[in-house]
């Protein structure tokens, strides 16, 4: 689909730099269940009706996934998806490329072995580029041609001055609030992207397109489920460009289970609960889907209502041995999600869900109507 046929442009579809929204009450949502039709499984009802593809993507034989983080999706249709990696294995790929039927085209990013998490595809003049991001053994972020060229490659902002001395020239794998630590991107109507540091810093650094810091804003709360600007696990962030909205962030703070609404320049407006870990955020028209690690995926309206909860196994999986099913897949489920990592809409409304699970998994929410 078209730009201009849509009123709204998705996130990792292709970043536009269009308005963000403001942030509505919630309503009570409707929990969705799964159904099988003639060996077709679909989740939701109504006007959110999505046939479930589990292992969407296959990978050719001479790789493997290891833990899938997250997915992005260019203006031919293309999924790109980046997973952790072995660190011991310098020469496998990290980034995944395929067409938008799940046929494998091509592989790079094995800079990011042992630590590859977040990914966007952002257009700038008639070019759409890859930025990518590594926590862990990695410790960086990147800009990319669509095919894996670098354009620029950056360790942590010293400059900022929250992080311990030498951290940018570390691979260790030390977590702390002055380690550098980053989870994914969006980007501005100016052009300027932004970056959150949800396993370091906890801070939001400013970047221009070439990969010049300019400024910082967030952090770590004092007391836990202060919020308010702060905060506990800030691990997805995203402007909010549905339609009529005034722009502004959302921030996945994922140890507090909320949503948080602030403004471009990280002035608190409002947090949204209900959720287990929210990791990550997109919207489509006047949809807006959070992956929650707690075993489902929450679609809100225009309003920012619950109008979905799908793939939804929250029960088994925060009550049962939540490592022994994330290893196994023979325990897991038909319809329902493990550890929704990162979620987002295709050029058509699809849905592709990246699941944090051991062998790594992509769902495909074929959009039904």
């Amino acid at each position: 689909m078209s730009t201009t046929a849509r009123s709204t442009i998705s996130r990792r579809r292709f970043v536009t730099t269009t308005a963000a929204g403001t942030v509505a009450a919630f309503t009570a949502p409707a929990v969705m269940t799964a159904s099988k039709t003639d060996s077709v499984t679909i989740v939701g009802s109504g006007d959110y009706q999505y046939e479930v593809i589990h292992a969407w993507p296959q990978l050719p034989a001479k790789y493997t996934w290891q833990t899938t983080h997250n997915v992005a999706v260019d203006k031919s249709g293309n999924v790109y998806v980046i997973h952790e990696g072995r660190k011991e294995q310098k020469d496998h790929p990290s980034i995944f490329v395929f067409d938008p039927e799940g046929r494998f085209v091509r592989a790079f990013g094995s800079q990011f072995q042992g630590g590859g998490h977040g990914i966007e595809i952002h257009t700038e003049g008639s070019e759409e580029f890859v930025y990518a991001c590594g926590y862990q053994n990695v410790k960086a972020i990147s800009k990319l041609t669509l095919t894996g060229d670098v354009v620029w490659h950056r360790r942590a902002p010293m400059e900022s001055g929250v992080y311990a001395a030498g951290e940018d020239q570390s691979n260790r794998p030390e977590w702390g609030r002055d380690r550098f630590l980053p989870t994914n991107f969006t980007f501005l109507p100016d052009g300027d992207f932004l970056l959150i540091d949800g396993y370091g810093s906890y801070y939001i650094h400013r970047y221009d397109t070439e990969g010049n810091w300019k400024s910082c804003f967030g952090g770590p709360e004092a007391a836990t489920g202060a919020g308010q600007g702060k905060f506990n696990l800030p691990h997805g962030i995203w402007l909010d460009n549905r339609k009529d909205r005034e722009p502004s962030l959302v921030i996945c703070d994922r140890a507090n289970h909320t949503l948080q609404y602030l403004t471009l320049d990280g002035q608190y407006i409002e947090t949204l609960t209900g959720y287990g870990l929210p990791a990550n955020a997109d919207t489509y028209g006047d949809l807006m889907v959070i992956p929650e690690l707690h075993a489902r995926v929450t679609l809100h309206g225009k309003d920012n209502e619950v109008v979905a909860r799908l793939g939804d196994d929250v029960h088994r999986i925060t009550h049962q041995n939540k490592q022994g099913i994330r290893a196994n897949p023979h325990l897991w489920k038909q319809g329902k999600f493990i550890h929704p990592h990162d979620a987002c809409f295709d050029n058509e409304g699809n849905i592709l869900v990246a699941e944090w699970v051991l062998s790594g998994r992509i769902t495909k929410l074929k959009r039904l109507g």
